[in-house]
């Protein structure tokens, strides 16, 4: 997760330059809110971008994990998006969604227990 954060940050901080650089100032008022808004919707891109192509972020194929359905099939948009929500809503709840998985009974986040989704181990290549 450290690995993905440290991605996330650079896609964040080349996002905000276009952003920022046509808008001026974002600090406060209704810019603060959109910007914002603009923020989330670029890390829900860049997220669902890569689980939907191959079920993969960057740092997870650093790691060799896998996003995939139950059945072992890609996740669909709709999953993407609600994943991606209650995963936003667990970190703001002090990471609630992630301490879930030391409770879990398959080790699962509370997102993906939701979602119906699992993130499997992708075997070395040889």
């Amino acid at each position: 997760m450290v690995y993905e954060l440290l991605l996330v940050t650079a896609v964040i901080f080349v996002a905000a330059l276009p952003f920022l650089y046509l808008v001026g100032n974002a600090q406060t008022g209704w810019l603060h809110h959109v910007f914002q808004l603009y923020l989330v919707g670029v890390l829900f891109a860049y997220f669902s971008a890569f689980w939907l192509r191959s079920g993969q972020t960057l740092a997870m194929k650093t790691w060799r994990i896998r996003l995939v359905n139950p059945d072992g099939q890609p996740i669909t948009l709709k999953q993407a998006a609600l994943r991606f929500s209650l995963a936003l809503l667990g970190l703001l709840l002090a990471g609630a969604g992630f301490w879930w998985a030391l409770f879990d009974r398959d080790r699962q986040f509370f997102h993906d227990r939701i979602v119906g989704t699992r993130l499997v181990r992708v075997p070395r290549k040889t």
